[in-house]
């Protein structure tokens, strides 16, 4: 079982910058793959980023690719997302997943290969 906990979100004008964390429990954190996804009000949840087990291989969401960076610290059980250039449309709720399955990028930026999930952090930018 592994416990995810997102910190980080909060208000920002467009062009600003914010970085999430999610703190997983856990002493297996270095075999799964995270992911970050989001959803905005009225939207299905969304992939934006997924990083390998030693980080080294990440995948971005299009509209992402360029301004959002994922990485991990396996020593310090957690996945970050620093997201810059924020824009309006970047507004949803974001949330990290574990996932235990090891798969194709295609197949990792949809929710079905991910096990665990967090609670989720607001992101919301103004314009």
């Amino acid at each position: 079982q592994v416990q995810l906990v997102e910190s980080g979100g909060g208000l920002v004008q467009a062009g600003g910058s914010l970085r999430l964390s999610c703190a997983a429990s856990g002493r297996t954190f270095s075999s799964y793959i995270m992911g970050w996804f989001r959803q905005a009000p009225g939207k299905e949840r969304e992939f934006v980023a997924a990083i390998s087990p030693y980080g080294g291989s990440q995948y971005y969401e299009d509209s992402v690719k360029g301004r959002f960076t994922i990485s991990r610290d396996n020593a310090e059980y957690t996945v970050y997302l620093q997201m810059n250039s924020l824009k309006p449309e970047d507004t949803a709720v974001y949330y990290c997943a574990a996932s235990s399955t090891t798969a194709s990028r295609i197949i990792l930026s949809t929710v079905s290969p991910y096990d665990y999930w967090g609670q989720g952090t607001q992101v919301t930018v103004s314009s």
